[in-house]
């Protein structure tokens, strides 16, 4: 057998930010082996596809994707299949998609160029998918397209088993990085000219909880990570409610680099379905931590995860979430239909809901989001917001970023302000996105300005 030759990669990445990551390391690994990224499918040696196992639908996609390349392919590239789906399916991708060269599991990724090296040697395939994440990543690798903002991984898997989320078996576990591992990292970015880091966990909440010798919780590493000079901006997600505490909340509000924006994700707002769903708290319990938010950090922004029609909810509970979107006017909201995911607890129940009535559910709350939305745009008008600069569109002489809560805003300005924070008066907006003008004047202080 003649030994295949690898020059080129492609790479596409499904799913949650944790993918992007994992996206952006697999890359630095391959690079550092003198391999080459290409963005034609067609004309690369290695084709992996990062896939992510949380909606049937991002599933089937992959799945029809890599299916037809193993009908069409003239020229024999390598095939991997990495990431949640990876994990959800082990070894019964090789029987559904025979042609795909390997399969590597979440808790495996640094395990890439071996796995590609036995590929090559052997020609069989080959399967990597431990349940057990080892803190053993280069995460120094990782090579990020975007020069501002960067995401940095502080703690892997979830304990919670919500019933619906796939997510405790397909990225196992709770554990946390080391903290000097993080500030390290975070430090390196900075001297890179980062200026915003975005924590990530399938629960950034519970961050040291698994090592309590380590004395460093997650309110802890804030304070140690806003010491960094040069680090503008720090975001974090995702969150699970029970784990926000009043020494997150006071970080948030003292910290100067922490943005005033939380995930806060409710779900549902019925007792009885956030119990079926495994979210071991009450609505009750969860509107007291909204209200202890907001008299701590009262510009704070919140943002929230939703799911519509799971099992057996019935008209009147759906009213119940609805009722609890208007009262806490949710600035970002992910709201999705339920689909049932094999190996979910959830998975055994009768997925009782026609698909109709949870469309119906879904626009319902598409639509509020919206109105509300278009209410708290109008109300930023003539307000000076802080915008970290991410882009310039050279066509339209326009400079394009986010303020500190989310928004994306676009004004007049030129390429050297990519990388700096403006101060900016909104002047309207555009659907989703606010016009606005920059206010004479340097850098602004950020905690002194609308924390919108």
């Amino acid at each position: 057998m003649t030994m295949r030759q690898l020059k080129t990669f492609f790479i596409r990445t499904y799913g949650c930010q944790m993918n992007e990551l994992d996206s952006e390391i697999m890359v630095g690994q391959l690079e550092k082996r003198g391999l080459t990224r290409t963005d034609d499918e067609n004309f690369a040696d290695l084709l992996i596809f990062n896939t992510c196992s949380i909606r049937d639908l991002a599933e089937r996609k992959v799945m029809g994707k890599i299916g037809q390349l193993g009908r069409s392919r003239q020229k024999r590239s390598i095939i991997g299949v990495t990431g949640c789906m990876a994990m959800a399916k082990k070894e019964t991708l090789f029987r559904k998609l025979p042609h795909v060269d390997f399969v590597i599991g979440t808790n495996n990724i640094s395990e890439l160029n071996q796995v590609l090296d036995e590929v090559i040697l052997t020609g069989k395939q080959t399967i990597r998918t431990d349940d057990q994440f080892e803190e053993n990543l280069d995460y120094l690798v990782a090579k990020r397209d975007d020069p501002v903002k960067a995401f940095v991984s502080i703690i892997r898997g979830c304990d919670k088993f919500c019933t619906y989320c796939v997510v405790p078996y397909t990225r196992g576990q709770e554990v946390s990085r080391p903290p000097e591992s993080i500030i390290e990292e975070c430090k390196l970015l900075v001297q890179k000219g980062y200026k915003e880091i975005t924590l990530l966990g399938q629960n950034v909440n519970s961050y040291g909880k698994d090592k309590p010798e380590w004395k460093c919780l997650f309110h802890d590493l804030l304070y140690r990570l806003d010491k960094i000079p040069g680090l503008e901006r720090i975001r974090f997600m995702t969150s699970h409610p029970v784990d926000i505490t009043v020494e997150l909340m006071h970080a948030i509000r003292d910290l100067p680099s922490v943005c005033e924006f939380v995930h806060f994700p409710v779900q549902a707002g019925s007792n009885r379905i956030l119990k079926k769903m495994h979210r071991v708290y009450t609505v009750e319990k969860y509107l007291e931590k909204v209200e202890l938010i907001h008299s701590i950090v009262p510009n704070v922004s919140l943002g929230t995860d939703i799911i519509v029609g799971f099992p057996t909810e019935t008209e009147e509970e759906f009213q119940m979430t609805y009722d609890i979107f208007k009262q806490i006017r949710y600035s970002v909201a992910f709201i999705f239909a339920y689909s049932a995911r094999k190996g979910t607890p959830a998975f055994r129940w009768k997925d009782d809901i026609p698909e109709e009535v949870k469309q119906e559910r879904l626009q319902r709350l598409l639509t509020l989001h919206n109105e509300i939305c278009i209410k708290d745009r109008k109300a930023l008008l003539g307000t000076e917001i802080e915008v970290l600069v991410e882009k310039y569109n050279r066509e339209e002489n326009q400079a394009k970023g986010r303020s500190r809560c989310w928004k994306n805003t676009i004004f007049s300005g030129g390429q050297s302000l990519v990388g700096t924070l403006q101060k900016v008066r909104v002047t309207g907006f555009s659907h989703q996105t606010l016009l606005g003008e920059i206010v004479g004047g340097g850098s602004p202080s950020s905690k002194l300005l609308i924390a919108h």
